[in-house]
């Protein structure tokens, strides 16, 4: 093997790592190119991700079907019932939640008449109702629908109604179960809110449960013509935010679809927002106008 000196081998390597430069970097150039041009993002794909991301959030309300198809998350009660009579493990077999059962045991303690009273249970769905409604009799109420002799009734004391969207503390204290501390929250609540489209809204209410709605409900009505709407053409951020349904975030990508659409044609449209589903459209839906 050929002698080599010391300094012919520096020179050799020299060589080689010059080499390895010459091959190397304009590969290493090409390829931070390549990345940075990925990251650019054209306007068009921007809106096409959020579409996608806004369908996919539409489709996740499929909740109620399993991944079968069509199947409900619900079942069918095995033959007919009398909601009165069925207990927080019956419901459950129904499809409900231990705290949504809890809720339909609070209202058929008092006592349910009809299907048209299940169907005030705000917390049984159209779908679950759809399919127990023809499975459901009431045997007690039935009998009971005996006429009554005049000489037996007895002048009763017309009782107290109250429009939520009215009222004023004066009147709001009359109902049984309300006092003023309760008043005043539910009269700011309704500032807030720009009134209530349901009396089920008064759970929303500070300190309101549902055994304190149940005493309350009886007493009260809701007059829908009386509600303050939000003109979304010409409301600013700040007031927007301030509805209990809304926050900034939500409120801002409102005002930024105002912007770049040059004012809204119809109220659907905020649904182009990938934070609106359509649960929180529906509950806003009231509330909203051009």
């Amino acid at each position: 093997m050929p002698y080599i000196s010391k300094r012919n081998r520096q020179a050799l390597v020299w060589v080689i790592i010059v080499s390895i430069i010459i091959v190397y970097i304009p590969r290493l150039l090409l390829a931070m190119d390549r990345t940075e041009s990925s990251i650019k993002i054209s306007e068009s794909e921007i809106t096409e991700l959020k579409n996608k991301i806004a369908k996919y959030k539409k489709n996740k309300k499929s909740s109620f079907f399993d991944q079968g198809g069509n199947k409900s998350r619900y079942n069918v009660p095995p033959s007919k019932f009398d909601p009165n009579q069925y207990e927080l493990k019956d419901w459950m077999q129904l499809g409900l939640s231990e705290k949504q059962a809890n809720v339909v045991l609070k209202f058929t303690s008092r006592g349910i008449k009809s299907n048209e009273d299940l169907k005030r249970v705000f917390v049984l769905s159209d779908e679950l109702f759809e399919l127990i409604k023809d499975s459901t009799y009431y045997p007690i109420f039935e009998k009971s629908e005996n006429p009554i002799k005049k000489s037996d009734t007895k002048t009763e004391k017309p009782k107290i109604l109250v429009e939520l969207n009215t009222a004023s503390q004066e009147d709001l204290v009359k109902i049984p179960g309300i006092g003023e501390y309760f008043a005043k929250w539910i009269i700011n609540y309704r500032t807030r809110l720009g009134g209530f489209t349901k009396s089920e809204q008064l759970l929303e209410v500070w300190k309101i449960d549902v055994e304190k709605f149940l005493q309350i409900e009886p007493y009260v009505m809701v007059n829908i013509e009386k509600i303050s709407k939000l003109k979304l053409n010409s409301i600013t951020i700040e007031d927007l935010k301030k509805h209990p349904y809304l926050n900034w975030n939500i409120a801002n990508s409102i005002i930024k679809i105002r912007e770049r659409k040059q004012g809204y044609t119809a109220i659907d449209e905020i649904k182009e927002s990938v934070l609106i589903d359509e649960e929180c459209f529906e509950k806003l839906k009231p509330y909203l106008s051009l």
